[in-house]
């Protein structure tokens, strides 16, 4: 199966590295490029999935409702640590000028209602990876399951899922052996 990893917020493709040699061994094809220049490209080589890191899993979502009709969509999107709802954090820290300054646009959209209110529901398969590791910070999510970053609740795109669970924190949880194994049993379904 050909796999398109897409980073999250300040972060490059780079950081999907150690999962794309991963997936590699595994027997996977794996693109590690920019999103919306990549859904042709690859559709054009046969079925294809997503994994979508953070933040470049909402990426993901809205180049998937502006990709051209011509273009095949993914098979499947499995999102590891994605906010598909306001993250908390998000609020708790844009009001910094820090905050602002490092995450731009990206970070001022992150804590907007509409901003998730607008976003396209998902008209293909998907999977859901959160983090329960949590952080130092506890004080934000107080008993909630958390990866220091999102809570468990704010990866959910509908009320009804039910997300892979795995003890990582949220920056590096695409390089946990554990994600790793959910991501190979999702592709192996498929």
């Amino acid at each position: 199966m050909q796999v398109l990893l897409v980073h999250g917020m300040g972060r490059t493709p780079l950081s999907m590295l150690p999962l794309g040699r991963k997936l590699r061994r595994a027997g996977h094809t794996v693109n590690l490029l920019r999103v919306q220049e990549r859904f042709a490209r690859t559709a054009a080589r046969g079925p294809y999935v997503v994994v979508g890191h953070s933040l470049g899993g909402l990426l993901t979502r809205v180049a998937l409702e502006g990709r051209p009709s011509s273009s095949t969509g993914p098979a499947h999107l499995i999102l590891l640590g994605t906010p598909n709802r306001p993250p908390r954090q998000a609020r708790r820290y844009g009001k910094l000028l820090a905050y602002q300054w490092i995450n731009g646009e990206c970070g001022r959209l992150l804590m907007q209602e509409n901003f998730f209110a607008r976003l396209p529901p998902l008209s293909i398969p998907y999977t859901i990876v959160a983090g329960t590791r949590g952080g130092p910070d506890r004080s934000a999510f107080g008993d909630e399951p958390n990866d220091g970053v999102v809570a468990v609740s704010e990866t959910l795109v509908a009320p009804f899922d039910t997300p892979i669970t795995v003890p990582v924190r949220h920056t590096f949880m695409m390089n946990d052996r554990r994600v790793l194994a959910a991501i190979l049993q999702v592709l192996q379904h498929l």
